[in-house]
């Protein structure tokens, strides 16, 4: 198999709101100058360009073509998209690559959630004829989902407060965080906030934010030219569950233990792992699900839980988990990526430095 690497990562600040249109162009514009830069090429070495977005949350059909104007597509250029966060759009880029017709990709994601109503724009992913009419949102229903793992025994309201402590102290070193800076980081005193969906808690919910992000991908030589210390694919793969909730243990991410069985082989030790864990709940049946212990490090850049821009967080845990590898702060890392409700569908991949 080809051998692929992340040899370049980049992503805007993550704000509440930005200004300027829906189909992400702002701030996509300034994550292509920042990776060109880094890795001295222009549009012209890019040889296939893969995107990830939503046009629920853009408000307007086909809006990552009109996204392509961040790019410029004269001369024409070699394009594909698809309808989630960008993670997947690294998947299918990946899979370009493979077929070795190119040997190198660039891959993007953007959402500006603070154009409409997100909750309900999210519902729309929903069964539509059993569950979307009930109206229930992303947050009710992950709410849902920790009231089981609660009832069961699976894990306490401090083990949910603690992951957000966390999370949050991470986010002080983070300077394109919501977060950074004079956070609450006191698990008691986190435990004294009012609910906002009993048994969730403001801490417990991703920040929402607008945001978008950019990764190059590079195959063979082509990526050791462009990067000193490649992060290289060893192992990538995604897994969906039903979407049948009332017949799901929404204790469990199968999909997410057989995600990272197959990337990993079994074999989970890592110095850092980027999960996409929206809510504080999440994250910890991802770590019971793919297997990770003490040694590894989980989300040092904050994770979501310090800012989740919609449908380019995912693409971001493996950006930060390929960046770890490039600081030389691990030399084995896994990034995790989650798109739908309470866990429906998982990504995950493994990164690797060589000497």
């Amino acid at each position: 198999m080809t051998d692929i690497a992340v040899v370049g990562f980049a992503h805007a600040p993550h704000v509440r709101e930005t200004h300027g249109t829906t189909n992400g162009v702002e701030m996509l514009v300034p994550c292509f100058q920042e990776l060109y830069g880094k890795l001295g090429i222009t549009k012209s070495d890019i040889g296939f360009w893969c995107s990830g977005s939503s046009d629920y949350l853009a408000g307007r059909a086909f809006s990552f073509i009109s996204a392509i104007d961040a790019i410029g597509a004269v001369p024409p250029i070699n394009e594909s998209h698809v309808e989630m966060d960008a993670a997947w759009a690294l998947y299918e880029a990946w899979v370009k690559l493979i077929t070795g017709e190119v040997d190198t990709a660039l891959v993007y994601g953007f959402g500006k959630s603070s154009a409409g109503t997100l909750r309900r724009t999210l519902s729309l992913q929903l069964d539509p004829y059993l569950v979307a009419p009930l109206g229930v949102d992303a947050v009710s229903l992950a709410g849902m989902q920790a009231r089981v793992g609660l009832d069961a025994g699976k894990w306490t309201d401090r083990d949910m407060a603690e992951v957000a402590a966390r999370s949050r102290a991470a986010a002080e070193n983070n300077p394109r965080s919501p977060l950074s800076g004079g956070v609450d980081v006191d698990v008691d005193e986190l435990l004294s906030r009012p609910y906002i969906a009993d048994p969730l808690r403001a801490h417990d919910c991703a920040p929402v934010t607008d945001g978008a992000a950019a990764i190059v991908l590079a195959s063979g030589d082509r990526a050791r030219e462009l990067c000193e210390n490649p992060a290289w694919i060893t192992g990538i793969e995604h897994r969906i569950d039903s979407p049948n909730f009332g017949a799901a243990d929404l204790t469990a991410a199968p999909s997410a233990r057989a995600a990272a069985l197959a990337a990993t082989g079994g074999d989970t030790a890592f110095d850092v792992a980027e999960l996409h864990a929206p809510f504080t709940h999440q994250e910890l049946i991802l770590r019971e699900e793919i297997g990770l212990d003490g040694g590894t490090v989980v989300n040092p850049s904050g994770g979501p839980l310090a800012g989740n821009p919609m449908f380019s967080a995912g693409l971001e845990r493996i950006g930060y988990a390929a960046q770890a590898i490039f600081d030389g702060n691990a030399g084995r890392a896994l990034a995790h990526a989650t798109s739908g409700h309470v866990l429906q569908q998982n990504l995950v991949a493994v990164l690797e430095g060589r000497n």
